[in-house]
């Protein structure tokens, strides 16, 4: 049966050296389950591979989007699935690999057919919810869905926001739609997690800051500086290198920040995959032992 090898794991874990090391003994190419990664322009900010390491082992999903591009995980399902049935006539073995939840859990399990929205929709809530905060559309929300109001984080703009726009885009709630059934997949599905010592890796984020600053990240979140509304630059990094940009934040409070930020992200990555009781767990450094488990389950 076709294999899906997911690789996945907390930001900096090391997920991309292993997932290329398989990629190359398995002779495969590997599909990308970042969100931000799929964007052009972002190959600092979002860690994206290599142009070396993309040389190695072909990537999909890498640096093709626009920026102002939206995109969902239930699109990254519709075209992940897409390009695997093609992918699986001349391979065995796939991987997928990535730090997005929602997006690895599209493709191994499914999300509830939520439509496309419609973009001036999408604006003019942006633009309400600009002029008049957060309460406000926190006090729509409670109107039209308040099922879906006592469950959602009230601190994240984002998925308010997006549950209005299910409400005026279909005229049901949001919660009508959140199925959450799990699809059935024709290949198998395995899945390699990458874990190390918390203080091990805050060690990593903390190295990855001032790399990304060394390899000229500033630049390039200045050269994004005018779509800084868009959806793809709403994420660690950008925003608070955005404050920076501005003259608001001093540039060692900045990167402090980033670093904060980003441990806190990591730590909110291992809380959800800790759920998935499928997921076999390895420290990166364990690879011949995580090569072992795989070649005992093909």
């Amino acid at each position: 049966m076709p294999t899906l090898l997911v690789i996945l794991g907390p930001t900096a874990v090391g997920k991309t050296a292993l997932s290329i090391a398989l990629a190359e003994q398995y002779g495969c190419p590997i599909i990308n389950a970042d969100s931000r990664q799929l964007y052009a322009d972002l190959p600092i900010g979002t860690a994206a591979p290599t142009q070396e390491e993309q040389a190695r082992v072909k990537h999909y999903f890498v640096g093709c989007l626009p920026i102002q591009e939206y995109y969902s995980a239930s699109r990254y399902e519709q075209e992940a699935l897409m390009l695997m049935r093609r992918l699986f006539a001349t391979h065995d073995v796939l991987i997928l690999t990535g730090g997005s939840m929602m997006y690895i859990n599209a493709v191994c399990h499914g999300i509830d057919d939520i439509p496309t929205i419609d973009e001036a929709l999408r604006q003019d809530i942006l633009g309400r919810y600009e002029k008049r905060g957060l309460e406000a559309m926190l006090g729509e929300l409670r109107l039209l869905d308040p099922a879906y109001y006592d469950v959602v984080d009230h601190c994240n703009p984002r998925r308010v926001l997006h549950a209005l726009e299910i409400c005026y885009q279909t005229g049901q709630t949001y919660t009508s739609l959140r199925r959450g059934e799990k699809k059935q997949r024709d290949f198998r599905i395995v899945k390699i997690g990458l874990e190390r010592p918390r203080e091990q890796l805050f060690e990593r984020i903390n190295s990855r800051v001032t790399q990304m600053v060394e390899a000229g990240f500033i630049d390039e979140a200045h050269r994004m500086l005018p779509y800084r509304s868009c959806n793809a630059l709403n994420t660690v990094g950008y925003k608070e290198i955005f404050r920076y940009l501005d003259g608001e934040w001093p540039l060692p409070m900045t990167l402090d920040r980033m670093r904060k930020n980003t441990r806190v992200y990591a730590k909110k990555q291992m809380t959800w995959f800790k759920k998935d009781k499928d997921i076999l767990w390895f420290h990166p450094d364990e690879q011949q032992q995580i090569i072992d488990t795989i070649a005992q389950m093909l």
